[in-house]
């Protein structure tokens, strides 16, 4: 009777532990499929196609068809520039555009990045409108070093002699751009520090002719500034005394003597005649 017992106990446990298991594996499929429902019902997040560069390319490089592929975008964080139509970026005519700044696969290609169909990445591509390129000749103490590369900011300072002051330095432009670095206008050019000859920077042509006169009379030196600085430099003009601590000499004027006259008639002509002055 014992053993009955505890028979019909065990196959009610083994019964009881399979419904458990049975029940459990139908919930967990329920909470599945009611995920996959509330994931269909979710609002799609609205896309466009962009086109991307799916090879790594460098500055100088000619873009071509088979460097171009379509991504789906999100519509609002669309990079402004950015190309979606394969026509605006080869036009009919099958001129082809060539890179400015190097491109990472599936980095969106955009127009700052590309040059206008059929120009090559000279300078006069990176040139402003309005703008002019000017080179100013340089070495190690004058350039920085060597430590600069197209897209920096500088500031130019000049050093010469005046027959007012004699050796003077004085800043005459601040913040221009550097367009090229010793006919290299790649701005991703290897880090390597390289002592440049000279440096290309955009400028008016009012600026150009300032320039010129300030090479043509004395030395130009560049001072780079830092990429986060926004601010412009104040006028800076430093002299010899100046940059000593010497005070320029009082100058005293000389008092001139007083003159003492005496006047006498002599019938019809007058005679002036000095005499000593007395207090």
């Amino acid at each position: 009777m014992r053993i009955i017992f505890g028979l019909v106990l065990i196959l009610g446990l083994g019964i009881a532990g399979m419904a458990a298991y049975m029940v459990q594996g139908q919930f967990t499929q329920l909470q599945t499929e009611n995920r996959r429902l509330r994931n269909a019902q979710a609002p799609a997040i609205p896309t466009v196609e962009v086109l991307v560069v799916k090879d790594k390319l460098r500055f100088g490089q000619i873009l071509k068809r088979e460097n171009v592929a379509k991504v789906a975008w999100p519509k609002n964080a669309v990079p402004e520039g950015a190309f979606t139509d394969p026509k605006v970026l080869f036009p009919e005519d099958g001129k082809l555009r060539s890179v400015l700044r190097a491109l990472e696969p599936y980095e969106p290609l955009m127009q700052v990045k590309l040059t206008a169909p059929g120009e090559d990445a000279g300078i006069t591509t990176r040139l402003t409108n309005g703008m002019r390129a000017f080179t100013i000749k340089v070495d190690a103490s004058t350039g920085v070093s060597g430590f600069l590369r197209p897209g920096d900011r500088v500031d130019v300072y000049w050093s010469g002699a005046t027959r007012a002051t004699g050796n003077v330095t004085k800043l005459i432009d601040t913040g221009m751009t550097l367009v090229a670095v010793d006919q290299n206008a790649d701005p991703d050019r290897t880090t390597q520090v390289q002592i440049a000859r000279n440096v290309t920077v955009e400028a008016t042509p009012q600026q150009v002719a300032k320039l010129t006169q300030a090479q043509a009379t004395g030395r130009l030196t560049l001072s780079l500034v830092g990429a986060e600085d926004q601010g412009t430099a104040e006028a800076v003009d430093v002299d010899q005394q100046s940059l000593l601590g010497i005070q320029a000499a009082e100058v005293i004027e000389a008092q001139p003597e007083p003159v003492c006259t005496v006047r006498t008639r002599r019938g019809s002509e007058v005679v002036v005649t000095q005499i000593p002055c007395t207090n």
